[in-house]
């Protein structure tokens, strides 16, 4: 790709996210998700490859509906309160609506299909791109709403989440798909904490975004997108397979390594809000991710 169209697509990027970071008026954040889909979506295809064309055309479809419907909650929103802010959401209906539409930009389960698919379609440094970058946007809203959104249905995505993460990432033997599972699982469990604690579902957010650029930094190092490439390559570069082996177990949620600590206070907080059963279903899924 030509370095000037690369810049200016990398900027877009940029540009996106900020635009949504710094809005508070409804039009302006929705304008800010779109600079950022339209932006990925050459980046996606650059390689020319079948694949990478399927799996953009499933990416822009997802996201686009995304998009449409965050546009009809905040203009429903508007229609019934007057209310252009982003933090003035009052409507319970708009506020659901965005809720879905936010959870199917991000890849939540029930509306995570099209994660696995187009991740497994991309190379690995658009792959890291999507996994990390794009979810900046989305959480920003969220930790925006969040004293608006209906604390049943976080609960209920989270839970979610983390069962299909756990049990998507077994029968795997493809990294991408294995990271996408790994995604889901983690995206679990920052929505479920998201209405008692914000600052938590942040930590986690950092933490996710560390773990995932380096492992994807990693896998790209061995030119690996398979489990038995891994393996193959620790003969080659034997710190290197120890570091990847490391992350693998601190994403998977492993004590006493770093990817551990948001489960380990996101816990105690559940348990504190008297959500013993979801806290038990989510840290038994936590095992099956690992």
């Amino acid at each position: 790709m030509n370095p000037i169209v690369s810049t200016i697509l990398i900027s877009s990027l940029g540009l996106g996210t900020t635009l949504t970071f710094i809005g508070s008026h409804w039009l302006l954040v929705w304008m800010g998700l779109e600079i950022n889909t339209l932006a990925i979506i050459p980046l996606m295809m650059r390689q020319h490859h079948p694949r990478a064309v399927e799996a953009t055309t499933k990416y822009f479809i997802t996201q686009a509906t995304a998009s449409a419907l965050l546009l009809f909650a905040s203009i429903t929103n508007a229609w019934t309160s007057g209310e252009w802010s982003l933090t003035e959401m009052i409507n319970p209906t708009s506020a659901t609506l965005a809720l879905t539409a936010l959870a199917l930009k991000i890849g939540l389960a029930p509306l995570h299909f099209w994660l696995p698919e187009v991740l497994q379609g991309l190379d690995l440094t658009t792959g890291l791109i999507l996994s990390t970058w794009q979810k900046l946007a989305p959480f920003a809203i969220l930790l925006q709403l969040h004293p608006l959104l209906n604390p049943n249905l976080l609960l209920s995505l989270g839970i979610l989440s983390t069962i299909i993460g756990g049990w998507g990432g077994l029968n795997q033997t493809q990294l991408r798909k294995i990271l996408a599972y790994s995604s889901i699982a983690n995206l679990g469990w920052m929505i479920t904490i998201l209405h008692y604690a914000p600052n938590l579902t942040l930590l986690n957010l950092i933490l996710y975004i560390i773990m995932t650029l380096t492992t994807f930094l990693l896998f790209k190092t061995f030119n690996s997108t398979k489990i038995n490439s891994i393996a193959s390559s620790s003969t080659k570069s034997p710190l290197l397979s120890i570091i990847t082996l490391l992350t693998l177990l601190s994403l998977g949620g492993l004590p006493p390594l770093s990817g551990f600590m948001p489960k380990w206070l996101i816990l105690p907080e559940l348990t504190k809000q008297s959500l013993f059963i979801p806290a038990t279903i989510m840290a038994l899924m936590a095992l099956l991710s690992l």
